[in-house]
């Protein structure tokens, strides 16, 4: 594409940022309009006469009258929608459902997305990625080649005549503009293959003789390209193949453990890495300042948010918090209310707040990925906050990792256990274990006491497993794809034995 064009779209982009100041400046009520929106439009549905919609005039009413709720709770509604009913959680019509797992749980779920989560907030979401990118580099020459996107697992596929599921990226392949088809590679056949194996190879074949300026996708599948077209092309390094490459989006997990390959692929100070936090349930956050590991909250997207802090979770009666109530530092379960008809539904994430002016987050782990086996409290942001520093300690790089709880029984101390894939061996294994341990107790005071003069846990364990364990092991189970990510935390020790057992 030429110059003139690329000048032309980051223009237009750039506007939007008057917007998200607004929501920056003003998030309090952007957040009670919002959500009043939301209740007045879905006011005659099944859901809003059943809660009285109408007369709810105040959030402290919403929170009182509306159930907190998780899939399983909403499911019913969500298996009527998919045989064709409307007007039960929202009122247009709702034909395509976001095949989510999350894990590599077998169920899966399956989550509405109405033509305004569609467009107000995935859509909307995309093309704030690249507004807040253009606004922070304005001498950017993304649009002057083309996007690689990788898609997800799943096509989509008919529940219906009228209903359609897939990956969350498949709708969004699906339902994209003829115009933003010219901006991306490779074409929809190649991009939304089932076999993984055969679609990383399609994708690299495809995609050396284009001009790609940006990547987009998970981490792990996006370097498994990578090293893909590097083999295949015999080259040192992806800017010898790409040499206008600019940008990499990720999302869906915590990039630390892919930074320091990415970089020794793409050796260039010049390389930028935006993170986003999207999902099948919604859009909600974008690294808004370069070279930051933190992304603003994103308040205008059809989605109003309240908080649970995550240590009240098993309470009977736990706090849930709107935005104005939140605190910096605390470890919170996210719920949302969005403008597809999830009415304070609980995802299953947790996050912690470094900012309130604006509101800017950080992804701390899942409600259920975390080990507290012995009252340690360790989420995967201490875990990989730990791992950083005993990988610099010991020149170490991890490609993935699944960690459990060793219990007190048959003789074994109490324990935590990591099977860790390096893309680089550690120096010394031992000063890696023991440099992790030591930021593990200074990041975690619960982790710390517990593992005092090691009465209750000991030192935790490192087993090094081959490389490419943890895609073998996901591949027999047929978990292969975006949407299926390693588990990195457990609190019990399904994951960790599962593997034990495959490697035999």
């Amino acid at each position: 594409m030429s110059p003139l064009l690329n000048s032309v779209i980051t223009w237009f982009l750039k506007q939007r940022v008057s917007q998200i100041e607004y929501f920056k400046e003003n998030p309090h009520q952007a957040q009670h309009d919002l959500l009043f929106s939301l209740i007045e439009k879905a006011r005659n549905t099944e859901w809003g006469k059943k809660y009285d919609f109408k007369t709810i005039k105040d959030i402290k009413t919403f929170q009182q009258r509306l159930p907190v709720q998780d899939y399983e709770e909403v499911k019913p509604y969500i298996e009527r929608l998919r045989k064709g009913e409307h007007n039960l959680l929202w009122p247009t019509e709702i034909k395509w459902f976001a095949k989510s797992s999350g894990t590599t749980s077998d169920k899966s779920k399956f989550i509405p997305v109405s033509p305004e989560a569609l467009e107000d907030c995935h859509m909307k979401g995309g093309k704030d990625m690249l507004s807040i990118y253009c606004n922070n580099r304005p001498d950017t020459e993304v649009f002057t080649g083309k996007g690689l996107v990788m898609g997800g697992s799943h096509k989509v596929s008919e529940f219906s005549s009228n209903s359609y599921f897939g990956d969350i990226s498949a709708i969004l392949v699906q339902n994209f503009p003829f115009w933003a088809e010219l901006m991306r590679t490779p074409n929809i056949s190649i991009a939304l293959m089932d076999d993984w194996e055969k679609k990383l190879d399609k994708i690299a074949n495809a995609t050396i003789t284009e001009n790609v300026t940006n990547l987009s996708g998970v981490p792990s599948w996006n370097l498994m390209l990578l090293k893909k077209i590097i083999e295949i092309t015999g080259r040192k390094n992806v800017l010898e193949i790409w040499p206008n490459l600019e940008l990499f989006i990720h999302g869906g997990v915590s990039f630390a453990p892919y930074r320091e390959q990415f970089k020794k692929l793409i050796p260039s100070d010049q390389m930028w890495y935006l993170e986003t936090y999207n999902a099948s349930e919604g859009f909600f956050g974008i690294q808004d300042q370069p070279h930051s590991d933190e992304m603003l909250l994103m308040l205008d997207y059809g989605i109003f948010y309240e908080f649970i802090p995550s240590g009240e979770l098993e309470s009977d009666n736990p706090r849930v918090l709107t935005l104005d109530q939140v605190e910096t530092d605390t470890n919170y379960a996210l719920l949302i209310t969005t403008n597809a008809g999830l009415w304070r539904y609980m995802i299953g994430d947790t996050i912690q707040f470094t900012s309130t002016n604006p509101y800017r987050i950080q992804i701390s782990g899942r409600t259920k990925n975390f080990i507290n086996a012995f009252g340690e409290e360790v989420i995967i942001d201490n875990a990989e906050k730990a791992l950083d520093a005993a990988c610099k300690a010991t020149g170490a790089v991890i490609s993935e990792y699944t960690a459990s709880p060793v219990f007190l029984e048959d003789n074994n101390s109490a324990s935590h256990e990591y099977l860790i894939e390096f893309e680089k061996e550690p120096e010394d294994l031992d000063r890696f274990i023991l440099v992790f341990d030591k930021e593990l107790q200074d990041i975690n005071s619960d982790y710390e006491a517990k593992r005092t003069a090691d009465i209750l846990l000991k030192k935790p364990k490192v087993k090094s497993v081959p490389q490419g364990t943890f895609f073998k092991w996901l591949k027999s189970k047929g978990k292969i794809g975006g949407q299926h990510k390693v588990p990195r935390l457990f609190n019990n020790r399904k994951y960790v034995d599962e593997i034990l057992e495959f490697l035999g």
